[in-house]
């Protein structure tokens, strides 16, 4: 299938996977979505993927993280994915005023000229770049 927003498509199958109460959720791969999920992992909200080669363009398998409260009910670590930058409208940041969100207890994605990284590490690089999608 064609889409317009892939890194939107990503947000969006994480998101209904979670309200669904799956605990793998399958997307087609790509470098850029490899690289989103990449820092999910690396900030917590995922418990692992796995990227598998098929002989069309591959899949990305996403493991999804919940939490267990005393009832024993489940809910999703990841609270809000919003897509910030949309094609018809690009949201670009500079080094000097990159965003935090929800005060720290979030994460923001950039698309950088030296990678995809968060706003964390790019406030230590001292680079901008477009704000792709916050993760809360």
């Amino acid at each position: 299938m064609n889409t317009t927003d892939p890194i939107a498509d990503l947000l969006t199958r994480i998101r209904n996977a979670q309200l669904a109460g799956h605990d793998l959720v399958s997307v087609p791969a790509s470098r850029v979505k490899i690289a989103v999920v990449h820092l999910l992992k690396q900030e917590g909200f995922i418990r692992a993927y796995k990227c598998i080669r098929d002989e069309k363009q591959g899949l990305v398998k996403i493991a999804l993280k919940y939490t267990e409260n005393e009832a024993g009910k489940r809910t999703p670590v990841i609270s809000g994915l919003k897509r910030m930058s949309k094609p018809g409208r690009r949201y670009y940041v500079g080094a000097d005023n990159l965003p935090r969100v929800k005060n720290g207890f979030g994460v923001a994605v950039l698309s950088t000229s030296q990678g995809i990284m968060t706003c964390a590490e790019a406030a230590k690089r001292r680079v901008g770049g477009e704000y792709m999608c916050s993760v809360y």
